[in-house]
């Protein structure tokens, strides 16, 4: 089955019991930790020894599965301390951005080169490392997430798709993921409105609120068998009250959930 979760981002401001007892209450399988440093640390990567056994229990409590962790820089220092924390934890997947700029071939060349050392890293420790295309930076589309994939060959890497980049790099998410689904090990979900270059307000990040087709992007995670998480990530909600959130989170579970019960895979 496929498990929905929550990227405890959206929960910026609230400490991370709130963000698992609001996730649940949304009635989520699962949650992914943020570990992003300067916009969301529920977990704290210099000091996540200090948080395991409350981050482990708070996961028993609310019955949520621990699915992954978004940490997005590459720095391999603070890669390493992700590694430990996902062995540490229980957290088998840690999602980057690729970094560099988008249409420079170097940069694309240097950042392809980096991940797959930090994916035989990542090996080590048993977990594995996921990157997504992303707007502006080196593997921003289907055929630089090609070039990712041929060139990246460990087991411990794989594709974090999320259809929102990928409608921002004017293709359509649910043939580009038909193309990558192989590789495809988590997907990072939310809705847009427009071309870009970001997703737009946060309320219009709630699934089925904005100009993607996700029912369609549904299908081929269905039909080609896709068995990973799939975690709404909707970035900027720091500003909304906190009830405001949880509609964000409650409605996108709806649509999910009834997608997916539709196509038979709940």
């Amino acid at each position: 089955m496929i498990k929905l979760g929550v990227n405890s981002v959206l929960y910026v401001g609230h400490d991370l019991a709130t963000a698992f007892q609001h996730i649940a209450w949304a009635g989520y399988d699962g949650i992914e930790l943020s570990a992003i440093k300067g916009m969301c640390e529920h977990l704290e990567l210099d000091n996540w020894r200090s948080q395991a056994a409350a981050i482990r229990a708070l996961a028993a409590e609310h019955k949520l599965a621990l699915l992954s962790m978004e940490v997005a820089s590459l720095d391999e220092e603070r890669l390493t301390k992700a590694f430990e924390a996902g062995q540490g934890i229980g957290v088998p997947l840690i999602n980057i951005g690729p970094g560099g700029k988008s249409g420079v071939e170097e940069d694309l060349v240097r950042q392809t080169g980096l991940i797959a050392r930090m994916a035989e890293k990542a090996a080590r420790y048993g977990v594995t490392l996921c990157c997504k295309a992303h707007v502006g930076q080196s593997i921003f589309n289907t055929p630089t997430t090609k070039r990712a994939m041929a060139k990246i060959t460990s087991p411990a890497f794989g594709i974090d798709m999320d259809p929102s980049h990928i409608y921002r790099a004017s293709e359509n998410p649910a043939q580009a993921l038909s193309e990558v689904l192989a590789r495809v090990r988590h997907i990072h979900i939310r809705d847009c409105k427009g071309a870009g270059p970001g997703p737009g307000e946060p309320c219009d990040q709630a699934c089925g609120r904005g100009d993607i087709d996700l029912r369609a992007y549904f299908q081929a995670m269905v039909s080609g068998r896709y068995a990973g998480p799939v975690c709404l990530e909707v970035i900027g909600a720091g500003k909304y009250e906190l009830a405001r959130r949880d509609i964000i989170a409650a409605e996108s579970y709806g649509y999910m959930n009834a997608c997916l019960k539709a196509l038979g895979a709940r």
